[in-house]
This record gives C-alpha cells, sequence and structure tokens, in this order.
C-alpha cells in the first residue's frame, strides 16, 4: 500500500506540474486514480510540504508550493 501511495503522488506532482492549481474533483478525474489513493497521497506530499490545500466552500483546490 505504502509503494501505491508513493506512485499516486509522484502522479499528483506531474499533473500539478502540468497543469497548474486545482480542485480536488479535477485531480481525481485527471489522474484516473481511486479517490482514497488520491487523498492519501494528497495527505503525504502536504504533510512533506510539497502541495497547498486550501478549502473551498465543501472542496479544496490543490496546488504545488511554490519555493520562495
Amino acid at each position: 500500500m505504502i509503494t501505491e501511495i508513493g506512485i499516486v503522488a509522484g502522479d499528483i506532482w506531474h499533473f500539478l506540474d502540468q497543469h497548474g492549481d486545482v480542485m480536488l474533483p479535477a485531480l481525481i478525474k485527471g489522474i484516473d486514480k481511486h479517490r482514497d489513493d488520491v487523498l492519501m497521497s494528497l495527505g503525504w506530499l502536504a504533510r512533506e510540504g510539497h502541495v497547498v490545500l486550501q478549502k473551498i466552500g465543501d472542496d479544496y483546490r490543490i496546488s504545488l508550493r511554490k519555493n520562495v
């Protein structure tokens, strides 16, 4: 399971790098992975400081963290 989470995390990073900020449903559809795997991978990426999650209404906008 850890390996799959890492693979999906890589897919998320590449998707965001190519497409910029996206809403969670668009990310799930765009990488075509199971929602639970996407959520676990986003948690990993957020904890590691690679993505920013912004709550907007009932949803989330996801973006890559910009180096300052």
